[in-house]
């Protein structure tokens, strides 16, 4: 993949405590535009303290995360206004929870799901709205004829298509998942990866995935990084760092799953 110049997000020095501990510190990167970094560790390793902070959800102790608006050019996200900060939320940023439940409106219909995030960037014409929302859904393999059906009649792994449809009928520029596959059936998971790779490389996307399952990012990501303890141990391209990890920590990670 060619790299562009400019990097879409500039993460530098990121660094979050919970009293005396540590949940992520010294954290460094670039993400460039269609890049896909893949974040890994074992529970408490800080993978997830990391992605809610760059998300906006949790505010770090110190840092800079700087995203190249398409209005302004680099801005520090953290300096942003609420509003700056929830309109980016609404437009260039996306977050796809592991539990699809808390990325929804239950008690809203599917096709309303899709709708709600056009009308939250300024879309009226309803008819419009509903078409969108029903080629969103066909994308993610949600058939027409339940589009008004409430997602509490989906099973998991369709909760989480329409989830990513919710997420992505906007077109953000960069994706924020945490494991996204985690609790699903392992034929659903590999379904719903395979729906994730055509989107990501269909739109061009950038994102950032927390997990802890390997395989999620040997298909998706194409740098990686390992965190235990808060610190990043070990990055690079995803393929050498599982195939030739350096670290002890990640040779432990790789072996242990070498070993299921």
């Amino acid at each position: 993949m060619s790299t562009p110049a400019t990097p879409l997000l500039q993460v530098r020095d990121i660094r979050k405590t919970y009293g005396a501990r540590i949940g992520c510190t010294d954290v460094n990167f670039d993400l460039y535009p269609g890049e896909v970094i893949g974040i890994v560790g074992e529970s408490g390793s800080g993978k997830s303290t990391l992605l809610n902070c760059l998300a906006g959800h949790l505010a770090p102790d110190e840092g800079e995360i700087l995203f190249d608006t398409r209005a302004d050019g680099l801005k520090d996200t953290l300096k942003m206004s609420e509003p700056e900060r929830r309109m980016l939320g609404r437009t260039d940023w996306a977050f796809v929870h592991q539990n699809a439940r808390d990325g929804l409106r239950m008690g809203v219909s599917a096709g309303g799901n899709v709708g709600e995030r056009l009308m939250a960037v300024g879309a009226r014409h309803y008819g419009n709205i509903r078409e969108q929302a029903i080629d969103w859904l066909d994308r993610v393999e949600i058939a027409e004829d339940r589009v008004d059906d409430r997602p509490g009649a989906f099973s998991g792994g369709m909760q989480q298509r329409l989830q990513i449809a919710r997420n992505l009928v906007t077109g953000p520029r960069l994706v924020f998942m945490d494991e996204p596959t985690g609790g699903l059936d392992v034929s659903v998971q590999a379904r719903l990866l395979d729906l994730l790779r055509g989107l990501v490389r269909e739109m061009g996307l950038s994102a950032i995935i927390v997990t802890h399952d390997l395989a999620v990012v040997r298909l998706l990501a194409d740098r990686l990084m390992v965190m235990k303890s808060g610190h990043v141990v070990e990055a690079g391209l995803t393929d050498q760092v599982l195939d030739d990890p350096q670290h002890g920590y990640t040779q432990l990670l790789v072996s242990s799953v070498l070993q299921v």
